[in-house]
């Protein structure tokens, strides 16, 4: 008999995990720390349910794997008992390299991104399980022949996307990303080594790609998240610029770590590794409570402003503000606040941009009865939102 650990998903229902490698990472400290990072940073300041984590989301996309691999295999396509083991090591571990509040720490206080972390993470667990991820890098980093592998895990329909909107959508209670996903995963099919979608599987993959654009500017781009992450990133640098100076910031040892680190400066990975895994939410949310009460006011005006939901005014424009505005918003802060705060902490520009799906990225194909296969740009009759979207804002304190 198959000895498998249950878990009782929230949107999934029970879903099992074999005993063996899968489980023995999900085990590992590493993996563990993700119970602690939040999957969708500050969105719940919008949506008071978005409290759901990493943790939830990579055993999400490891059941979606393991439902797609009896797909395929139904299908008559060859995938070895190694090779499923290896693809779901990959998605199981595809986010590990995830900070504290998603994205804030990348190039704030570290210049490395998520999915380097990921990667280093994973040749770190390699060594330590004798080599037994060395097929799930190869997949991870499309090494690997067998390419379809690698789209499951890292594409257009990855298993990653195809969790996180429907996890968040349901933890949101956006209903605009619900998707079907079970509908999707049972049309994936795989033509001359790459991942396909049967012909009637077309409306549903439509219906993803408009979830994904609607998730994108009414969740994770939600002006008040977006706004709550600025001011954390801002105070992050602030605390830096503190720490460098001398000055008492109070931080766990961790964050620490980073602080201290000059620009320009290239640690082993091996050492870095060992201190941003001491890093999740819970030490950026105990700074935050310390500068609250911090004796610099920028400390103190931005963490007080986010343990209290006292966030800055952000204002959406389709093209750059003018000048002349900016100049006035400039000057009704100067009058509240003096020189006492520097501008740069008090006045916040920048743009965000969004592709729902970019066709120059292995487009996503349509396998029709005849056995022909299409972009499903050549045979989807409404809007793909192709075009990348972007958005300028200001922040500033109301």
């Amino acid at each position: 008999m198959i000895k498998q650990k249950i878990f009782n998903d929230p949107v999934y229902g029970f879903t099992a995990v074999q005993k063996g490698l899968l489980l023995d990472l999900i085990d590992h400290p590493y993996f563990q720390r993700l119970r602690r990072i939040r999957q969708t940073g500050l969105a719940h300041y919008v949506y008071p349910g978005a409290l759901h984590t990493r943790f939830h989301h990579a055993l999400g996309a490891l059941h979606l794997m393991q439902e797609t691999i009896k797909v395929l295999r139904s299908k008559d396509v060859d995938i070895t008992e190694e090779e499923a083991e290896a693809v779901c090591a990959a998605i199981l571990l595809h986010d590990i390299g995830h900070g504290p509040y998603s994205h804030a720490l990348e190039h704030t206080i570290i210049d490395y991104h998520h999915e380097q972390l990921s990667a280093w993470f994973m040749e770190a667990l390699n060594e330590e399980f004798s080599g037994r991820l060395t097929l799930a890098m190869a997949i991870f980093s499309n090494q690997y022949h067998k390419h379809f592998l690698h789209q499951l895990v890292s594409g257009q329909l990855d298993m990653d996307r195809m969790d996180y909107l429907n996890r968040d959508s349901f933890f949101t209670g956006v209903s605009e990303g619900v998707i079907g996903y079970d509908r999707i995963i049972k049309m994936l099919s795989v033509h001359n080594g790459d991942l396909v979608v049967e012909e009637k599987g077309i409306y549903s993959v439509e219906k993803f790609l408009i979830a994904r654009r609607l998730m994108y500017w009414q969740v994770y781009l939600h002006k008040t998240n977006v706004s709550a992450e600025q001011m954390l990133t801002r105070a992050l640098r602030r605390a830096r610029a503190l720490y460098v100076e001398g000055k008492s910031v109070e931080v766990s040892r961790g964050l620490a770590w980073f602080l201290r680190l000059e620009p320009g400066m290239e640690p082993d990975k091996k050492e870095i590794l060992v201190h941003y895994a001491r890093l999740d939410d819970t030490d950026i949310a105990m700074a935050l409570k310390e500068w609250a009460y911090s004796d610099d006011p920028v400390l103190q005006l931005l963490a007080s402003g986010l343990l209290n939901r006292r966030l800055y005014r952000l204002e959406w424009s389709t093209t750059p503000f003018e000048e002349t505005y900016k100049a006035r918003v400039r000057e009704r802060i100067r009058e509240k606040y003096g020189p006492e705060i520097p501008e740069e902490y008090l006045f916040l520009e920048g743009l965000e941009s969004n592709q729902a799906y970019n066709e120059s990225d292995e487009p996503i194909k349509i396998l029709f009865n005849n056995g022909t296969v299409k972009r499903i740009s050549e045979c989807s009759d409404v809007p793909l939102y192709t075009q990348r979207v972007t958005k300028y804002f200001l922040a500033y304190p109301k």
